[in-house]
């Protein structure tokens, strides 16, 4: 029966001590939401970067099929 009541619960009689948990609660959400935000913007720029390196290797990677191809022809 004792685990039906849930014994490990806490509900205090002074709902003052309710304040802190929601402070802190509060303080966590925003750093959560800070952190959420950074790696998003974090990731964005990595992204970006990424494709560009792609684009520069695709680019180095025609070029060199270009010269290959010019090269067989002029053979």
């Amino acid at each position: 029966m004792n685990a039906l009541l849930m014994p490990f619960l806490y509900f205090p009689q002074d709902k003052a001590e309710y304040i802190p948990a929601a402070i802190s609660f509060v303080f966590f959400m925003i750093l959560l939401v800070l952190t959420f935000n950074w790696i998003r913007r974090n990731s964005k720029k990595q992204e970006e970067e990424t494709k560009e390196l792609e684009e520069r290797i695709l680019r180095e990677r025609r070029a060199e099929n270009e010269a290959k191809k010019n090269e067989n022809l002029q053979n």
